[in-house]
């Protein structure tokens, strides 16, 4: 499973030229599947998502995570991150989970981040999406935790 989170101070997904997530400062994060992943992958994401310490304190070190800052979440389905890059110039998806099972393990992800903190906003599975973002240092962190 992977997690390209970004720290923003605002974020915003869209459908059909409708908002259907926004969020200010917390996180925009981008949720891609491998063919590998499992249900089991998910409580550690949620927890290392939870608890990543991204945020400020008063001294200006990256002390905080997003809940001790009561920040935002914006979760956004993305399988272009599960491509396989090594090789030519164009990307092979290979290695990404199919979309019925990505599509599973992204709503039981976003249940999981809800019953061990609050409900994110979410990105639409499947859907032409146009996100934007404000990222805030800018700071960005690929996570990745595997079966």
């Amino acid at each position: 499973m992977i997690c390209l989170l970004q720290r923003v101070t605002q974020a915003k997904v869209e459908v059909n030229q409708q908002i259907i997530g926004q969020i200010d400062q917390g996180l925009m994060v981008l949720v891609g599947f491998q063919k590998k992943d499992s249900p089991e992958v998910l409580p550690k994401m949620v927890h290392k998502l939870l608890h990543y310490r991204v945020f400020a304190d008063e001294a200006g070190k990256m002390n905080l995570n997003l809940q001790q800052v009561n920040g935002g979440l914006l979760l956004v389905p993305q399988f272009t991150l599960a491509a396989e890059t090594q090789k030519g110039l164009r990307p092979s998806f290979s290695t990404a989970a199919s979309p019925d099972i990505a599509h599973t393990l992204f709503e039981a992800f976003v249940q999981q981040i809800t019953d061990a903190w609050q409900a994110p906003q979410t990105g639409q599975f499947g859907a032409d999406m146009q996100v934007s973002l404000t990222n805030d240092g800018p700071v960005t962190f690929w996570l990745e935790v595997a079966s």
